[in-house]
């Protein structure tokens, strides 16, 4: 009889162990899943297709009492056919924007629609992806679309952009973007020659159920030109992704930026605050 017994308890508890090392190994599993797609959030370089929107409030700015706002759209759109002359992963990432900016140093403001920002790089195929670190090169191009004078800067621009991502550690992402857009037409005579380098520093951890903190929402501006303005931010925030059987992947986030250094600028913002949302669409890969 006791030895009946025992082998129950002895099967009811193996049974257990089972079932806790299942459910260890499925809560690993999602917690992997989830370090995954906080990187895919936030690298320029992803090849996850996307829908990105983000307010950008800007109350307080040096050389106007006027608040300032941006919303921007993007989409991520990866994995372009590829092409015999052209055998690289392409990501192609078009922004619009909604932009209320001071029209001078009082408290006016005026709303229109900015300029549309496209990149279109290729992905190198080195170094090997197994080291964790990714290199992206191609062009970015800015149409003067802005609706008034106040929202865009009224230049056509092209130029290059590169990419260097680092996700070898898997609850770290680090990297950066560069691109520095070179003005060859002008919707009038008034706009000013364009020569600008533009650095986004990116880094992100992971602090575990979704969470991470980041910064990778400022974007260093500084103009080649003598006089060019230079402005360089920083910003820090936390964000959480959102995982459910029945919807896509969801990111949302907010942080803060503060402009800790700047030159030849007399109009720039001091702090900012940042919200935005961002789904993923992890099954619509067409182009593979």
């Amino acid at each position: 009889m006791f030895g009946v017994r025992g082998a129950s308890l002895a099967l009811c508890a193996a049974l257990v162990m089972v079932i806790a090392h299942d459910q260890r190994a499925r809560a690993a599993e999602a917690e992997t899943r989830l370090q995954r797609l906080e990187k895919e959030f936030s690298d320029p370089l992803t090849t996850l297709p996307q829908l990105f929107l983000q307010d950008a409030y800007t109350p307080v700015s040096y050389g106007t009492e006027a608040p300032a706002n941006r919303v921007v759209a993007r989409a991520i759109i990866p994995r372009i056919p590829r092409l015999p002359l052209l055998p690289f992963v392409q990501l192609v990432r078009p922004s619009l924007f909604l932009v209320t900016a001071p029209t001078g140093r009082g408290g006016a403001t005026r709303t229109g629609l900015g300029d549309l920002q496209l990149f279109d790089v290729a992905v190198l195929p080195w170094p090997d992806p197994s080291l964790g670190l990714r290199l992206a090169l191609g062009p970015l191009f800015i149409f003067p679309t802005a609706t008034n004078r106040y929202a865009g800067q009224g230049a056509w621009q092209v130029g290059p952009t590169f990419g260097a991502i680092y996700k070898g550690v898997p609850w770290l992402l680090a990297g950066c973007l560069l691109q520095n857009p070179v003005s060859f037409a002008y919707t009038s005579p008034d706009r000013a020659a364009l020569n600008t380098l533009l650095f986004q520093p990116i880094l992100l951890v992971s602090v575990g159920g979704g969470w991470y903190a980041k910064s990778a929402d400022a974007t260093w501006t500084m103009g080649w030109r003598r006089g060019d303005a230079t402005v360089l931010p920083l910003s820090a925030g936390i964000g959480r992704v959102f995982l459910s059987e029945d919807t896509p992947p969801i990111n949302v986030f907010v942080s803060g930026e503060w402009t800790a250094y700047r030159q030849f600028a007399p109009l720039a913002p001091q702090t900012t605050v940042r919200v935005g949302v961002t789904v993923a669409f992890p099954d619509f890969r067409p182009w593979d």
